[in-house]
């Protein structure tokens, strides 16, 4: 029969190798902690010591069940702490978001994660649709998303407003509405939707439509679409979260712009759930942080929902 009891004494016997200090650290008797060691290797079938007089090495299966147990007991600490939902730094993290976003918020909750062990990150890049599915059949606790899909199962709270960015190749030299139509559109999953909101609060009474602009391409990962902009290909609509993270930032530029368009990012959830602490910490601090960069002591836009 299993006995966790079994494997503690087990570990302990290991790391002190004696059983002398291993009674008095459990507060056993030596005859208690040779018979917990007994009865696991009846319990296995196999012995795990090589018996010296007084001293001992480990057999193979020896080897292989203090493996085990270390393991074991980790990930039963990991356990309990992850039923904490008072924790702010411990405990698991199911989180899945956009590209675009991820592209900075993941590396974000990787440094939390090296500063909190306790912590365990679980992140999916996926499509808003996927995120809002998954959320749904729980294999997400939280979503981040750049639209809101209505279901009487979901609850939406807005989050963050990133600015959106007219990215063009670094040579680039035209500035009028003609001359982007000339270079061509390069789109991605969100980038008619972006590109149209952006041209439409700065070239007023000029801008009719994305339909008026030849698509130079299309790519579903949104990281990739600076690659095509940097090689002269065409414009396109990214926020900064992805030109700030992308590799082509060099070869590229955004265009200065009279009017400010924020692509609003909103976090996902299940109707009438209640998150553990630690989402709600993480959520602000990147938000945070976020902020800082963007907008230093300046006070940021509203968030238009």
């Amino acid at each position: 029969m299993f006995n966790a009891q079994y494997f503690r004494t087990f570990i302990t016997l290991v790391e002190t190798g004696s059983f002398t200090h291993t009674a008095r650290r459990l507060d056993m008797t030596q005859p208690g902690v040779s018979q917990h060691i007994r009865k696991l290797e009846k319990y296995l079938g196999k012995p795990l010591l090589n018996r010296h007089g007084r001293r001992f090495t480990l057999t193979e299966a020896g080897r292989r069940a203090y493996d085990y147990a270390v393991r074991l007991f980790a990930e039963h600490e990991h356990f309990r702490h992850s039923l904490d939902n008072e924790s702010l730094h411990s405990g698991e993290c199911r989180v899945a978001s956009p590209g675009s976003v991820g592209l900075m918020f993941y590396p974000f909750l990787l440094g939390y994660q090296q500063m909190y062990p306790g912590l365990t990150i679980n992140y999916s890049f996926a499509f808003n649709h996927e995120i809002v599915q998954d959320v749904l059949a729980g294999r997400h606790d939280l979503g981040v998303v750049t639209e809101v899909v209505k279901h009487p199962d979901l609850h939406y709270e807005p989050w963050h407003q990133e600015p959106l960015c007219l990215v063009v190749p670094a040579d680039f030299t035209g500035t009028t509405l003609q001359e982007l139509m000339a270079l061509g559109f390069m789109n991605y999953s969100d980038g008619l939707n972006n590109a149209g909101q952006l041209l439409r609060a700065n070239f007023v009474g000029e801008f009719r439509s994305m339909s008026h602009f030849p698509r130079q391409g299309f790519t579903n990962e949104v990281a990739m679409v600076l690659d095509a902009v940097a090689r002269g290909l065409g414009f396109t609509v990214v926020s900064r979260l992805v030109l700030e993270t992308s590799p082509w930032q060099r070869q590229v530029k955004a265009l200065t712009l009279p009017n400010q368009v924020y692509e609003s990012l909103y976090i996902v959830t299940q109707a009438g759930s209640e998150l553990p602490r630690r989402y709600q910490q993480l959520l602000d601090d990147f938000r945070d942080e976020r902020r800082n960069t963007l907008y230093g002591l300046v006070e940021e836009p509203g968030f238009d929902t």
